[in-house]
């Protein structure tokens, strides 16, 4: 059976400070950003998934986008190094908790960089961004881990948005999603659909036709629900001032063994 676990990192008091690359700052409410976590968490338990927080680092503006920290493959976990040097003290708890669930562990080594967000699996091909925050050495790395375990790797350039995620995601039927004019070379993927708006192309699959959306996306909603699926909507805005998105606040691990 599929496992259903998410691994969730609770905002920390210095949320404000997170880095920027390509929006301007705007003032962010931490208060109102804990709200909208806690109902994103709520919208994952209420979907069946099993939500697992995993230690604070509240040093690290961050590391409530815990899924930058880490890509899980089956049972092993790559433990990212980030492209950012102030978000690398946001590992050591991840690693800590994947290693609980039993995941056996690998880390990218310096001159590596790997962003977790950076990497879109569907099936057995994973998509890895080669970009700001992943370099080559990332790239390969986590090749040399993955491959062996029957991955197919596709690096694919990305210089319009913080990671991969920020530009496409896929639907169950493996089809990638995203918003055209940020997406680098939507030719890469075998089956492409664009969406209407930036927050649109971000998608949690929470099981069978339902969908965890940003409810900053009612068009792609709308357009997504007239294809035959389930589009859960939650507020994040707090975080989209951060260059969050949904896919970024877990780590949802799929294949874990029994």
């Amino acid at each position: 059976m599929p496992s259903k676990k998410a691994l969730i990192r609770r905002p920390g008091p210095r949320l404000a400070e997170g880095l920027l690359t390509h929006l301007e700052r705007t003032p962010v409410d931490v208060e109102m950003a804990l709200r909208q976590w806690e109902a994103y968490v709520a919208a994952l338990d209420a979907h069946g998934w099993e939500t697992l927080e995993v230690e604070p680092a509240d040093d690290c503006p961050d590391a409530v986008f815990v899924e930058d920290a880490v890509v899980v493959f089956r049972n092993v976990a790559l433990i990212a190094r980030p492209g950012a040097e102030a978000r690398r003290g946001e590992t050591p708890a991840v690693e800590e908790a994947v290693a609980r669930l039993g995941c056996s562990v690998n880390r990218i080594r310096e001159p590596g960089t790997l962003d977790g967000g950076d990497v879109l699996k569907i099936g057995d091909t994973i998509y890895v961004g080669r970009g700001g925050r992943t370099n080559a050495e990332g790239v390969r790395q986590l090749r040399a881990v993955f491959e062996p375990l029957g991955a197919r790797v596709v690096a694919v350039p990305v210089s319009k948005v913080l990671h991969l995620k920020s530009a496409v995601t896929a639907l169950p039927d493996g089809t990638v999603i995203g918003y055209e004019p940020l997406v680098d070379s939507a030719s890469l993927f075998p089956r492409f659909l664009a969406v209407p708006e930036e927050a649109g192309a971000h998608v949690v699959l929470l099981g069978g036709a339902k969908l965890l959306m940003a409810a900053s996306a009612p068009k792609s909603t709308e357009l997504l629900a007239g294809l035959g699926f389930d589009p859960v909507p939650v507020d994040i805005g707090e975080f989209e001032k951060l260059e969050g998105c949904v896919t970024c606040l877990s780590v949802r691990l799929r294949e874990l063994y029994a």
